[in-house]
């Protein structure tokens, strides 16, 4: 079964400031269930409020597989969405610009009709990437993929159902959606979506455990008050980007928590975490969670020694993994070895210990400069340890005799001139690691995740 929500509890769900009893919510989702059964596929479009909880979890009910869309897509978007995934209708309100039919999802319909659990190989959800590389591509994800996920982090965080699980994180991917709604379901729990993710509203919820990105846990580290809040806490999660080791440092010392980092993508779901039991090491995302495999190749797929320094292709296999790119059988090819692999993109380091560092993306974050191969979040980590830094990105612009030079672009909260960065890097790391340029501006381009789009840089 892929979840088992407490009928019992009073309160299971809280979305924005609307609560839902146990009862409440296998009621609503149940006469969801009723009237969607026997489609296909049903879009739903995944703003954080009680409908979309109470339609996912209807779908996953009556078997109905979910294309979540992000409310601030765009029609072109939308509409490509729309076509690929083959989505018969909306599950309550539709797109602005949409013309299927939208099926209403009702807060106190209530229907106990019992429903067969589905196969596990069934497709629960349709993800789409952030199409940084072209067309967005559907990731399929089965019932037992998203179980094994989910039992794997509940083994490696000790999530049980004594937990209350606080996070305001869009409903549209992995984070928020599956570990953020599904995991706390899953273990019997209790969820508090706050809406927003603001330092006041993560304070004044009172979980146990809370799931935010970088940008949340820096506004966290920025509120004093709001941090001191989140000592009662039991563990404190930060994914979807690489939290900088500052923001690391500074909600240790306001919460009393070291940040647990985990590393996932939507194709894979989390495969690697730091543990509750275990080290949490600023910089490090921790160790394989349990059915997962991972291996470091380099460029001529020879294995990459675990010395924590040598960076590597970052590729795993498990049963958190999805079923293949929807309609896409090219992208399939380019994505697995011939061995079962998949190749996540990413570039990696992996100590003797097996704890895992992610560089970043083996297109943006792997820069080859002079004939050394530099992972730009080194660079990023020293700039950020300079006082007058808070936001920093690295990228590898094209070079006529480096190959690539590294240029990059901070964010100040107080002025500092681009050559003491530069400095400043040079004594903290190699020196061949140091920035050629650095360019001062006003924010970094970032998607809905907090993650900076560095291809914008770029260009």
């Amino acid at each position: 079964m892929l979840l088992r929500i407490d009928r019992a509890l009073p309160v299971a769900v809280t979305v924005d400031g609307v609560d839902l009893s146990g009862e409440d919510l296998v009621g609503a989702a149940t006469a969801v269930a009723d009237r969607i059964a026997g489609a296909d596929r049903v879009a739903i479009l995944a703003e954080p409020t009680w409908t979309t909880v109470v339609g996912v979890i209807g779908c996953l009910i009556a078997g109905v597989t979910v294309v979540p869309v992000p409310p601030d897509s765009g029609p072109a978007e939308v509409d490509y969405v729309l076509r690929d995934s083959g989505a018969q209708a909306w599950l309550g309100p539709a797109a602005a610009s949409s013309e299927l039919p939208s099926i209403p999802v009702r807060r106190y319909a209530r229907s106990w009709h019992t429903y067969r659990e589905p196969d596990p190989a069934h497709i629960a959800f349709v993800l789409y990437t952030s199409g940084t590389t072209g067309r967005p591509k559907g990731v399929p994800l089965s019932r037992r993929a998203i179980a094994a996920g989910l039992d794997g982090l509940a083994d490696a965080w000790q999530w049980t159902r004594s937990d209350v699980l606080v996070h305001g994180l869009p409903l549209f991917h992995v984070h928020g959606l599956i570990l953020g709604v599904l995991g706390p379901l899953r273990v019997g729990g209790r969820l508090i979506h706050t809406g927003r993710p603001t330092p006041e509203a993560y304070a004044a919820a009172q979980g146990s455990m809370y799931f935010g990105v970088p940008t949340v846990w820096t506004r966290i580290a920025n509120s004093p008050s709001a941090a001191e809040e989140l000592r009662r806490a039991r563990l404190l999660v930060s994914g979807s980007a690489a939290l900088p080791v500052p923001v690391f440092e500074q909600l240790s010392a306001l919460t009393g928590h070291l940040p647990v980092e985990r590393y996932g993508m939507s194709e894979t779901m989390i495969t690697v975490s730091a543990r509750a039991d275990g080290e949490r090491r600023p910089g490090w995302v921790g160790l394989p969670i349990k059915g997962v495999e991972t291996r470091l190749v380099d460029d001529a797929g020879a294995a990459v020694p675990h010395d924590g320094e040598s960076i590597g292709g970052l590729q795993v296999r498990g049963a958190t993994l999805f079923d293949g790119y929807l309609g896409r059988p090219d992208a399939d090819a380019e994505s697995w070895t011939s061995d079962g692999w998949f190749k996540t993109g990413d570039v990696a380091a992996v100590d003797a210990g097996g704890f895992h560092r992610i560089v970043g993306r083996e297109s943006t974050d792997l820069i080859k400069t002079g004939g050394y191969r530099v992972g730009a979040g080194e660079i990023e980590t020293s700039l950020l340890g300079h006082p007058a830094v808070s936001e920093a990105a690295v990228v590898g612009f094209p070079d006529d005799d480096l190959g690539q030079r590294i240029v990059a672009y901070v964010v100040l909260r107080e002025a500092v001139s681009p050559a003491a960065l530069i400095e400043h890097t040079a004594a903290d790391l190699s020196r061949h690691k140091r920035p050629r340029e650095v360019r001062i501006v006003d924010a970094l381009p970032r998607n809905a995740m907090g993650k900076v789009q560095k291809k914008l840089l770029a260009e």
